[in-house]
């Protein structure tokens, strides 16, 4: 039965005009050309370059896996015997008038509290409270190296023949300001050379996968058969395939790795990185007080020692912070000589303003907190709300 609906259907297109068309334009679209490639990979294949003398170890063409070149032999020492000179610290307090002046702006920033409360509020006590912030900061400098590639249309190659490449910590930079941060690229000189292009073999297209190289894909509406329940198919017009619109009916595309110049000039590119690591600490010793609070404020810098390395804090009356200097210190020695190089550190003593304001309003307590350089205000509970009915 099959058979023979098939039969009358091929029957059917034979005979009508619309059908020799068909004919002539599946002819057209539906030639396929065996001389043009599948898709190859995206990044060159392994075994694809050529290995550069400093630079062996890179897989493939893309930055994916970069090449981390341990930095030049340098073994720096902190100066130990220096003395670490740190000043009396005075606690910083603030008025009641500027206490409320900080609660005013805090409130007028909340669309639901009523600056009532604040103008008439009765201070009971403010205690002002010691408040030490360590920092670290270690400054570095990585050098990552990869193959990249752009497609080749006859612009200058800098390869091998014009001498060795230097190694990657040879080439020079200018430093940016210290402890910036900043990322800078750099094509490695006599790193170059053109290749024919692995993603489409040196053809400039590719198969279109959409269609299989065809230009036609099938109708998904009737399943290629032109007719549902005995009626031409509205989707293909009893076709039984319709035009690729992923290649406009050609079968293949332009390489979208060469961009259709089939070749491609290969080169390796240095990323010089330089980052400003900092790593902070305060003591909590405020449960009421929430610490992420300080992250957004500033204090005084009352010690600043900086040098290429610095050394440990000694004789500070907070032994905590003593502490920690030690063990930040360590961690960042650990973490970027191997793969960086340092090339200055600051360490640094705050003394961060906080302030716990004891008052009454309409018989009862409350109580917040004036915090940072900048007064900020933190409080859990105010006395009122406006209500919008």
């Amino acid at each position: 039965m099959w058979e023979l609906m098939i039969t009358r259907t091929s029957a059917h297109f034979t005979h009508s005009p619309q059908s020799a068309h068909y004919q002539g334009l599946k002819m057209h679209l539906g030639t396929f050309d065996p001389n043009i490639p599948e898709e190859g990979p995206s990044a060159p294949p392994p075994g694809w370059l050529d290995d550069i003398h400093g630079y062996q170890g890179h897989k493939g063409g893309d930055d994916d896996n970069p090449l981390y070149p341990p930095p030049p032999a340098y073994n720096p020492q902190p100066e130990q015997n220096r003395s670490t000179s740190v000043p009396d610290v005075r606690v910083p307090s603030v008025s009641e008038d500027v206490a409320r002046d900080a609660l005013l702006k805090f409130v007028e920033s909340k669309w639901n509290y009523s600056s009532k409360p604040a103008r008439n509020l009765t201070f009971k006590d403010l205690q002002p409270i010691t408040v030490y912030r360590y920092r670290l900061e270690t400054y570095t400098e990585t050098r990552t190296s990869a193959w990249q590639f752009e497609p080749y249309n006859g612009q200058t190659v800098d390869g091998p023949q014009y001498g060795m490449s230097p190694a990657p910590w040879d080439i020079p930079v200018s430093l940016p300001q210290r402890y910036t941060d900043k990322v800078e690229k750099i094509r490695v000189p006599h790193s170059s050379f053109v290749k024919v292009c692995h993603k489409c073999k040196g053809c400039g297209r590719t198969r279109c996968t959409a269609c299989f190289g065809r230009g036609q894909k099938r109708c998904t509406f009737c399943h290629g058969r032109g007719r549902i329940r005995n009626k031409h198919c509205t989707s293909c017009h009893g076709r039984g395939r319709k035009r690729c619109l992923s290649c406009h009916s050609h079968g293949y595309k332009t390489c979208s790795v060469c961009l259709g110049s089939q070749n491609l000039l290969h080169f390796i590119q240095l990323t010089v990185t330089w980052k400003n690591n900092v790593s902070e600490f305060i003591p909590d010793r405020q449960p009421d007080f929430p610490d992420k609070k300080f992250e957004k404020v500033s204090g005084d810098a009352f010690f600043i020692d900086e040098s290429l390395l610095v050394y440990p804090i000694q004789g500070f009356p907070d032994q905590e912070i003593c502490d920690v200097s030690t063990k930040l210190i360590n961690e960042h020695l650990e973490r970027f000589t191997s793969t960086s190089r340092i090339l200055q550190q600051r360490q640094s003593i705050e003394l961060v303003p906080l302030t716990h304001a004891y008052y009454t309003y309409n018989g009862k307590d409350y109580s917040f907190f004036v915090y940072g350089l900048e007064n900020k205000v933190f409080t859990s509970k105010y006395p009122s709300a406006c209500s919008i009915l």
